[in-house]
């Protein structure tokens, strides 16, 4: 991380923090992706097993990630303000709450699980896929969590390229488990989609175990210390770390979380619309990924000209993350207007389940569109430790007009299952549009905090 003077160093610096971003995101949503193609390939049921088990679990996973990924503006804003003794201390503080949070869920998940997928009414296959899907992915939450708090450390530091590199080994460990374990190969056991999990969580553990050598013996974590010194639970670090933390992970589980709920409520329909509808949401999950990949940048970069003082080079660092995210949106759109057929194809050999699919990649262009404002935005309040209003207006948007508009118009209209999806558009437009309306808020108060600060001359 270095202090640039021209929009063309900053367009460079930018680049080199965002493409390893990109390339590990979309690897992580790969993982996601072939787990899900990989079941629906063994069976249907299979397919709509593994989708509802995801739709519960990937609220849960990112909305306590995002909790500790808390530890990204505070290590950014510590090495933008050269307290780089303080870092190693966050981290541990960070490792354990990622303890604490591991063993919560871990009770948590024993006792609802159960009744939660009862509750639901499914086909017995699919519920059984989703029990065994979900108590093998349990078995690698302790280290998911904890490489969460590493790789947000590698990332405020500047070192994406490490993440990527991790990531990068991960996808293909995946992939290789995915084949032994759901299709029984080479005298594997035949898992069908449990198997996915099976894979996932010794994937988590691979991931962990390479990042804690990275901060152990790579440079320049090696300066910094981290875990060569024990440091006891610290109730006042974990206060700090959550009052980032939460509103940041709350933000990001109403946005995951609205999501499953609306795989949850699809229940209701039959499997092919479950199974396309979650292959759907699947695809748009990993075009999603670039406007996450440019958040998380600018988080970064924003945070560390922010430490320094430098408000003008902050604001400018949101604007191009910002712009690029939307001008992206754009190809994207246009992806899914003319291949849409391809891209079902990618999840089912079946034509009707494929002709579904197609259909909900229509509307996926427009929650794409309002991702590309929405998401960016975020990533540069973060920057700021600006967390609360996105948190408040995240909510508002997503479950108090989104949701609710898309069950008035599933159950209330002829539009059935894509009620919801237009019921999603809506709450995140207006999502997208309260949140950047508020960073031009947070910027101009912070431009005239800047101008106060300086010295004035006669």
């Amino acid at each position: 991380m270095i202090q640039t003077t021209s929009l063309k160093q900053k367009a460079g610096q930018f680049f080199h923090i965002l493409f390893p971003i990109l390339v590990t995101q979309i690897a992580l949503s790969a993982i996601t992706f072939f787990d899900t193609n990989m079941s629906g390939k063994f069976g249907t049921a299979d397919l709509a097993g593994v989708a509802i088990g995801t739709s519960l679990w990937i609220p849960i996973q990112t909305g306590l990630s995002g909790i500790l990924m808390g530890i990204t503006p505070i290590v950014s804003q510590l090495i933008g303000s050269k307290k780089d003794k303080d870092v190693a201390y966050q981290v541990t503080q960070g490792i354990w709450l990622s303890l604490i949070v591991s063993v919560i869920v871990l009770l948590i998940g024993s006792l609802a699980l159960s009744p939660i997928l009862n509750f639901m009414n499914l086909e017995p296959t699919v519920r059984d896929v989703a029990f065994r899907f979900l108590s093998a992915i349990s078995f690698g939450i302790i280290p998911l969590f904890g490489y969460t708090v590493l790789r947000s450390c590698i990332d405020a530091l500047g070192q994406t390229r490490v993440s990527m590199f991790i990531t990068l080994i991960a996808l293909p460990v995946n992939v290789g488990l995915n084949y032994l374990l759901i299709f029984g190969k080479f005298g594997f056991p035949r898992l069908g989609g449990v198997g996915a999990g099976v894979a996932s969580a010794i994937t988590y553990w691979v991931i962990f175990s390479v990042a804690l050598l990275f901060i152990y013996r790579s440079e320049p974590f090696v300066n910094l210390r981290i875990f060569r010194k024990f440091y006891f639970i610290s109730l006042k670090s974990f206060k700090d770390l959550l009052k980032i933390g939460v509103p940041i992970g709350f933000s990001i589980f109403f946005e995951t979380a609205v999501f499953s709920a609306v795989t949850l409520l699809m229940s209701r329909f039959d499997t092919v619309t479950i199974a396309a509808h979650q292959a759907a949401i699947n695809f748009a999950t990993t075009l999603y990924m670039i406007p996450l990949s440019i958040c998380i940048s600018l988080t970064i970069l924003v945070g560390f000209e922010t430490g320094s003082g430098r408000q003008k080079d902050a604001r400018q660092y949101a604007i191009m993350g910002i712009g690029l995210a939307a001008i992206l949106s754009l190809a994207t759109a246009l992806l899914l207007l003319f291949a849409g057929h391809h891209v079902a194809g990618l999840y089912s050999d079946e034509p009707d389940v494929i002709s579904l699919i197609q259909h909900f990649l229509i509307y996926a262009i427009f929650f794409q569109i309002s991702d590309a404002i929405a998401t960016p935005t975020q990533g540069a309040l973060r920057g700021y430790k600006d967390v609360n209003p996105a948190f408040i207006i995240c909510f508002i948007a997503y479950w108090v007009i989104g949701l609710p508009t898309g069950y008035v118009l599933a159950t209330y209209t002829d539009l059935g299952a894509y009620g919801y999806w237009i019921g999603l558009i809506t709450g995140l437009a207006i999502g997208a549009t309260l949140l950047m309306s508020r960073l031009v808020k947070v910027q101009r108060r912070y431009a005239t905090q800047y101008a106060d600060a300086q010295p004035h001359h006669k």
